[in-house]
């Protein structure tokens, strides 16, 4: 099949038999049924047009004051969503978009029950984890529209968030020093530099590989959390270094970079990622279900086994309840204590390390 590409709309083919393509319009969500308006025929264009022409009169007609659609754009003009994380900004459009058939709702509608239902018929349309963030995503709509007298209270506050289902899988889990080990010994070294940092800082995926150059200095990384805007000042420690010094050489002005010496952009890491996870699972060398994001999973279980306090593992992390940006002097002495943690980290990830090898030096091969 020709690969047809079209502006604002998503297209692709289902990792699974039977391979169906799908196509989706981007901003609104709207689907085209591929069966009736196959790819590059002539309903499929019409069909696309169609979509476009509505989505241009839904951006030109606006939301109407006084609605849901009303204080979720209100919202999405304040500096705390501009703010955001790429990967949050992109999550709460997303799930915004299921909410297209209730933005007229007037706000004084806007009741615990019924963002209770909304979130609740989410749910089932998809999934625990989205349906969740849409509630949490209102929330943040609703507490940022009080203040300025557009609402009157947080309907979504009261709102129970969805438990993950029993039985399944937990997401992100921590790796193994093991599975550590391996991936490092396998991947290309692009990508083993960015397991590399990850294993030994804790860092959100997104904020290691946007770290710059410039974030290192006097052997402490200096950063903040992407998704909270808190600072982090990480020691460099005997493992961070060595993962440094054996990733390969570039011109990038972040640390990490691709084959090409250019930043990485989070999608495209993940994609590579995903190829290098799926080749290497295929074989039964790396276990499918490990994510980059379970490495700070990692750094934190490591930590916790070998009895590193909550608070000191929550510092290393960039985890605080109160959002406030500290003074350098202040991240100063927040490094001093950390290096403390570091080095737990190090000394953890070393022994778990040691364990493995010494385990695959004394299996003894069985004789056929």
């Amino acid at each position: 099949m020709t690969y047809v590409r079209v502006k604002g709309f998503k297209i692709f083919q289902d990792k699974k038999a039977p391979y169906l393509w799908r196509c989706y319009h981007r901003k609104t969500g709207h689907k085209i049924n591929l069966t009736v308006a196959p790819l590059g025929s002539a309903a499929f264009l019409a069909e696309c047009a169609k979509i476009n022409a509505l989505a241009e009169a839904m951006e030109s007609k606006g939301p109407k004051a006084g609605t849901l659609g009303g204080l979720i754009n209100t919202y999405y003009q304040e500096t705390h969503f501009k703010d955001l994380a790429d990967r949050t900004r992109a999550d709460y459009r997303k799930v915004a978009s299921y909410l297209n058939p209730v933005l007229d709702t007037p706000a004084h509608l806007l009741t615990t029950p019924l963002i209770s239902g909304i979130h609740k018929k989410a749910v089932a349309k998809l999934g625990f984890r989205q349906a969740n963030i849409l509630r949490s995503f209102l929330s943040e709509v609703f507490r940022f529209c009080i203040p300025k007298g557009l609402i009157t209270s947080n309907p979504a506050s009261g709102v129970i968030k969805e438990p993950r289902p029993k039985g399944r899988a937990r997401a992100n889990r921590p790796w193994t020093m093991q599975e550590v080990e391996a991936v490092l010994s396998l991947a290309p070294a692009h990508i083993a530099a960015a397991i590399g940092l990850m294993s030994n800082t804790g860092l959100d995926p997104s904020d290691a590989l946007n770290l710059r150059r410039d974030a290192i200095k006097e052997g402490v990384i200096w950063a903040w959390r992407g998704k909270t805007g808190e600072p982090v000042a990480i020691p460099i420690g005997r493992r961070l270094r060595a993962a440094l010094d054996a990733a390969p050489r570039h011109d990038a002005i972040t640390i990490l970079a691709t084959t090409m010496g250019r930043p990485w952009t989070y999608s495209g890491f993940s994609t590579v990622w995903h190829r290098f996870k799926s080749a290497k699972a295929a074989s039964g060398a790396v276990p499918p279900e490990l994510t980059f994001k379970g490495l700070r999973h990692t750094v934190a279980t490591i930590l916790r086994e070998d009895g590193m306090p909550p608070r000191q593992i929550a510092d290393l992390l960039g985890q605080r309840t109160e959002a406030m940006a500290l003074h350098y002097s202040r991240d100063a002495r927040k490094a001093e204590l950390n290096r403390a943690t570091v080095e737990a980290l190090d000394a953890g990830a070393e022994r778990r390390t040691n364990f493995v090898k010494l385990n695959a030096k004394t299996v003894k091969p069985e004789r056929g």
